[in-house]
């Protein structure tokens, strides 16, 4: 099983970016995928997740209305499509995966992760 995140940058506030985590020996059926972040001192972050089929899309209240995240069936990655970004979204972001069933929320239950890419947004 391997993920590669990726798409991360530099952008002003205000700006928009799309991070990609790309999905390797990963059933869609069974996989929850998620993305999380951290940003520098703090512990990481629950931001959203796609469970398979898309059945159940989840946003944290920080970044709901601003993010969608998606599933790229023919590239098989997972999106987080990232509008109005603001300086406090500036984190390393992480995608994720886990078994259905567990809280999607919660990191410790995934055991699959990315490498992150890191987001800075400047105000």
């Amino acid at each position: 099983v391997q993920l590669q995140a990726s798409g991360g940058g530099l952008v002003q506030a205000g700006g928009s970016l799309r991070l990609s985590c790309a999905l390797s020996g990963l059933s869609r059926r069974y996989y929850v995928v998620g993305w999380f972040r951290q940003a520098p001192g703090k512990e990481r972050m629950w931001v959203s997740c796609f469970s398979p089929y898309g059945r159940n899309i989840n946003y944290a209240e920080s970044v709901e209305g601003r993010f969608t995240i998606f599933r790229d069936y023919a590239k098989n990655s997972v999106s987080l499509q990232m509008n109005a970004l603001k300086p406090e979204d500036t984190a390393v972001y992480y995608c994720a995966a886990q078994l259905v069933g567990t809280d999607p929320t919660n990191p410790d239950g995934y055991g699959y992760w990315g490498q992150g890419t890191l987001v800075t947004v400047s105000s």
